[in-house]
């Protein structure tokens, strides 16, 4: 077995597809916030593809951390020399692996900011990305505006800090560019926020009107924040992808990434400084990013939450497992057809249906073993992005929210801490001691959840979410969850 770094990579080709291009040549066009999973099998992997076919030798990627937890993914990287292994599970088993070389530097931001800063601030870098999670814009779910009250905010913002926040050091960075009369560079968004462009625009110029007015005009007319899609279901990598890629491929890798073989990346045309050629690693880069964005938020990212909470109170635990349960699999479907697909626009060169049974076939990949547990994690931040849209443009005409009002009510229920068999449920969010103080309460105070208008706004008062609402926390309470998605998912129940 071979512990993967650039000295050792040549040697695994035998065992593993590497990368073909001489990585000393690479120098860092992107910054990018968040390296994660998702980023590994998504842009370090377009980019990648880019190398190998010769191209884009000077957008390789410095990766920066800013939490805490961020220290053992630098650990990882810097012992191997920014590589690491991605492995596709193909539904029949199949492992397709190669090792990817696209990162070639990774800064931890508690340690050194002042490199972070420099590093966005130099002409090299022409593009910061981020996959900060959904709630890292630090955007309020009801009212959209930035918040400017955080903790974190506030400290950035005293009189002579330190940069700490993603906010902060991003802002320094383009203030140093502007000095040095330096084009900014383009801030590009590849979470799954709906208009994440926009988003990230609001949420910079806010930060930066808040430290320094003139640099937040300069940054709103001259910064771009182009908005895009981005799609491949990654689960956490676990020990046991570890003894995987150790055992089938040979290689010692602290951090492998595992993922689906879908992926698709929709990315809006216009940068401030350039951009790799994208399309030539098949990137769609397109005027318009909403149709596209709007089909996967509100079908495969909802679509998730509809499987989540349900299937984990239903006694599963991986997401293949609830997909393929004919009941959830049918309430799935019609939430999709009957709720989702009526406010999404037109989705150029897409069959939705087709789409949307691809998306059930995707779910049950046997192999990816991605867990609920990982799709029920920050629901106070997901939720109100992915399915509470649904539900206002529904209630806005004369459409249906029955099945998306049942997810809500799934979430109440999960929210409260103990599954059906009265075993403890971890909930994983940042509101998580609040929400489940709150969920315990709905026994004698059905609408308790809903009521709390830092995530639902005013959908207590609407009884067209209400009722539907109330009926499935009712029948989760008494009858459970299968029971529940049975009936919910009866042929009857379709509009």
């Amino acid at each position: 077995m071979t512990a993967l770094t650039q000295e050792t990579v040549t040697g695994l080709a035998r065992q593993v597809a590497v990368p073909s291009y001489d990585r000393s040549r690479l120098t860092a066009g992107i910054v990018h916030f968040g390296v994660g999973g998702f980023h590994r099998a998504h842009q370090a992997m377009y980019l990648d593809r880019l190398m190998n076919a010769g191209k884009a030798f000077d957008w390789a990627i410095c990766g920066v951390g800013v939490l805490p937890e961020d220290v053992r993914m630098r650990e990882a990287l810097t012992a191997q020399d920014g590589l690491y292994t991605l492995v596709l599970k193909h539904p029949d088993g199949t492992l397709e692996a190669r090792v990817i070389g696209s990162i070639v530097e990774y800064l931890f931001a508690p340690d050194d900011p002042e490199a972070v800063i420099e590093k966005m601030a130099g002409p090299a870098v022409r593009i910061v990305s981020l996959t900060i999670t959904e709630g890292g814009y630090n955007i309020h779910p009801v009212t959209g505006e930035f918040d400017a009250e955080a903790p974190a905010i506030r400290a950035d913002l005293e009189p002579g800090a330190t940069p700490a926040t993603v906010f902060g050091l991003v802002t320094e960075a383009l203030r140093r560019r502007r000095e040095r009369g330096l084009t900014p560079f383009t801030i590009m968004s590849c979470d799954n926020v709906q208009e994440n462009g926009a988003v990230a625009r609001r949420a910079f110029t806010a930060f930066a009107r808040l430290a320094d007015p003139g640099l937040a005009a300069w940054i709103d007319g001259n910064v771009a924040f182009p908005g895009s899609m981005v799609d491949r279901i990654t689960p956490a990598t676990t020990d046991r992808d570890r003894e995987a890629v150790a055992r089938r491929f040979g290689v010692r890798d602290a951090w492998p990434v595992v993922c689906e073989p879908f992926t698709q990346w929709v990315l809006q045309e216009g940068f401030t400084d350039g951009r790799p050629p994208l399309e030539e690693a098949g990137v769609q880069v397109v005027a318009d990013v909403e149709p596209y964005e709007l089909m996967k938020l509100r079908l495969l990212n909802a679509g998730h939450q509809a499987l989540a909470y349900f299937g984990y109170l239903s006694g599963y635990r991986y997401v293949h497992e609830a997909a393929t349960d004919a009941a959830l699999a049918a309430f799935l479907l019609d939430y999709m057809d009957i709720e989702a697909t009526p406010v999404l626009r037109p989705v150029p060169g897409v069959d939705l249906d087709a789409y949307k049974r691809t998306l059930i076939e995707r779910f049950s990949n046997p192999e990816v073993r991605d867990t609920l547990a990982r799709l029920c994690a920050a629901s106070s931040d997901r939720i109100p992005k992915w399915v509470l849209p649904v539900v206002r443009e529904q209630l806005a005409g004369a459409g249906e929210v029955t099945r998306a009002a049942a997810v809500v009510a799934s979430w109440a229920r999960y929210a409260e801490g103990v599954d059906e068999s009265g075993e403890p449920i971890t909930i994983v969010d940042r509101l998580a001691d609040r929400l489940t103080a709150i969920a315990r309460t709905q026994h004698r105070r059905p609408t308790a959840f809903i009521a709390n208008r830092e995530i639902f706004g005013d959908l207590a008062e609407d009884e067209r979410f209400v009722a539907p609402y109330l009926r499935t926390l009712e029948s989760l309470h008494t009858k459970g969850a299968r029971a529940t998605v049975r009936e919910l998912a009866e042929p009857g129940r379709r509009a």
